[in-house]
C-alpha cells in the first residue's frame, strides 16, 4: 500500500538525515491523517490507495500554483521550496497521461457511451475520472473533451 511506503521512506529519510526530504514526507503524513480524519464521519468507503492518491494530487496542484505565485513574486527560495516538496510528492504519484494517451482515452470513453454532443460533456468527464482518475490532469482533458464535441 501506498500510505506504508510513504511510512517506511519517512523512516529512511529520517535514518539518513534528509531534513528537506523528512519534512516533505511528513506533510503528505499529516494531509493524509486529516483526510482519514474528514472520512470518519462520511460514510463513503474510500480504497485507501485511492484515498492517498487523491490527497497527494490535490498536494501537488496546489504546489505547481504555489510555484508560479513565488516565481512571479520574485520568491525563487520559497518556490525552490515548493519544487522540492512537489518532486517528492511526485515520486508517489502514478505516471500522467500525455495528450495523445488523453485524447484516445476520451474516444475511447465516448464511444463506450454513446456522447455526441457537447451536452454529454458531464457523462464523458465523470466516465474518464472514474476510468483514469489520477492519471489524468482533469483541467486539461476538459478542455480536450470540450474541442472534441466542437
Amino acid at each position: 500500500m501506498l500510505r506504508d511506503t510513504i511510512k517506511a521512506d519517512t523512516i529512511t529519510a529520517m535514518k539518513a538525515k534528509d531534513k528537506e526530504r523528512t519534512a516533505a514526507l511528513r506533510l503528505v503524513q499529516a494531509k493524509i491523517k486529516d483526510r482519514d480524519i474528514e472520512l470518519r464521519t462520511s460514510a463513503k468507503d474510500t480504497p485507501d490507495d485511492e484515498l492517498v492518491v487523491d490527497v497527494l494530487t490535490k498536494m501537488a496542484k496546489q504546489r505547481r500554483e504555489s510555484i508560479t505565485m513565488y516565481d512571479d513574486g520574485g520568491r525563487t527560495e520559497l518556490a525552490d521550496k515548493e519544487r522540492y516538496e512537489l518532486g517528492v510528492i511526485e515520486t508517489y504519484l502514478p505516471t500522467r497521461m500525455d495528450e495523445a494517451e488523453t485524447a484516445a482515452a476520451i474516444a475511447a470513453v465516448k464511444a463506450d457511451i454513446g456522447a455526441d454532443s457537447i451536452k454529454d460533456m458531464g457523462k464523458v468527464m465523470a466516465e474518464l475520472k472514474s476510468r483514469h482518475g489520477a492519471q489524468l490532469d482533469m483541467s486539461k482533458a476538459s478542455g480536450l473533451v470540450k474541442a472534441s464535441f466542437g
